[in-house]
């Protein structure tokens, strides 16, 4: 009888906390077909992948307003099943974090914020993803030759005070790979939307800024970034450059009309590891069918500015997005 008392209480006791507990399957497939042209070669058609995931997510309630949770997302091929990280499974991102008043503090593998804060927050169209996302953005704090600052780091976020919030977080640095350093802020109150980043890693460093108005059914925003690769030139001089963007969106019922342009001189990185200068355009369409489900098109190009164009690119088309 004992036993069955102490086994009673026990359960009785973990119960609420169970109840507590919360675990999330969630995703996203998103997929095109596109025709294609790069450089000088010839226009192909392709089935495009457009950064799709597979995720878990859960949270315990501790009590006293303190939090507990994590998350596991997995980037895949939505074309062919196929892990978009090699060997890394959890590639997109695998943390845990501790959240109450005072703010949360998290460890793991994740997104920069200043990108989050800046280049993804005016990418309106698909998320900044696929062919059509941002070609020019700053690659500092993405791949480095030594190492991902995006791993192995450790960040504490301000609670929202205001419409304002931050993100501070610390990049480890093990074995050859350079220690690295990540701010974010943001300020959304109404229709403004403002949002700043700053990365540094080793020599190489970028900062940016950002801003974004509804008025209506138009939305306006974009941002300008400054990078410094910390690559010496011939005459000693660095490699910087100045990038910027501007996008727009218009409404109308289920309805989405975008606009954006950006563009850069040669120097620094780029998000996909070149060097080179150039512009970017992208015309896009998306329906709405639901919250979740969205069909869309677009024409996107960019124009390097080198003397062969190998870097040319430009694609039609059409797709299918769907959140779970």
């Amino acid at each position: 009888m004992k036993k069955i008392a102490i086994a009673a209480a026990v359960a009785a006791l973990s119960a609420p906390a169970f109840a507590q507990s919360s675990v999330t399957l969630w995703g996203r497939i998103n997929t095109s077909m596109e025709s294609q042209k790069t450089g000088n070669g010839d226009r192909v058609s392709v089935l495009q992948n457009n950064a799709s995931r597979l995720g878990f997510k859960g949270t315990e309630d501790l009590g006293g307003g303190l939090k507990a949770s994590f998350a596991l997302e997995h980037g895949l091929n939505s074309d062919n099943g196929v892990s978009t990280g090699g060997s890394q499974f959890w590639n997109r991102e695998a943390s845990v974090q501790l959240a109450g008043d005072f703010g949360a503090v998290r460890l793991g593998r994740w997104t920069n914020g200043s990108y989050y804060a800046t280049a993804d927050y005016v990418s309106m169209h698909n998320h900044d993803t696929g062919t059509s996302s941002d070609a020019l953005y700053s690659g500092v704090g993405f791949f480095t030759p030594n190492g991902n600052p995006q791993s192995n780091k450790i960040a504490y976020f301000t609670p929202n005070v205001e419409g304002f919030n931050a993100e501070l977080s610390l990049h480890a640095g093990e074995g050859v790979d350079k220690r690295a350093y990540d701010v974010a802020l943001n300020y959304d109150q109404g229709p403004l939307h403002l949002g700043a980043g700053y990365t540094k890693q080793g020599s190489a460093n970028q900062y940016a800024v950002r801003a974004l108005y509804e008025l209506g059914p138009f939305t306006f925003g974009g941002y300008v970034q400054r990078e410094d690769s910390g690559t010496p030139q011939s005459l000693g001089a660095k490699e910087t450059r100045t990038i910027g963007r501007l996008s727009g969106m218009y409404t109308v019922g289920q309805s989405e009309f975008h606009l954006n342009v950006g563009g850069t001189k040669a120097g620094g990185y780029s998000f996909n590891g070149g060097r080179n200068g150039g512009k970017q355009y992208t015309l896009g369409y998306n329906y709405n069918l639901s919250k979740r489900t969205k069909l869309y098109g677009f024409y996107t190009a960019v124009d390097a500015t080198t003397a062969n164009k190998a870097d040319d690119f430009n694609s039609f088309a059409v797709g299918i997005r769907h959140n779970f």
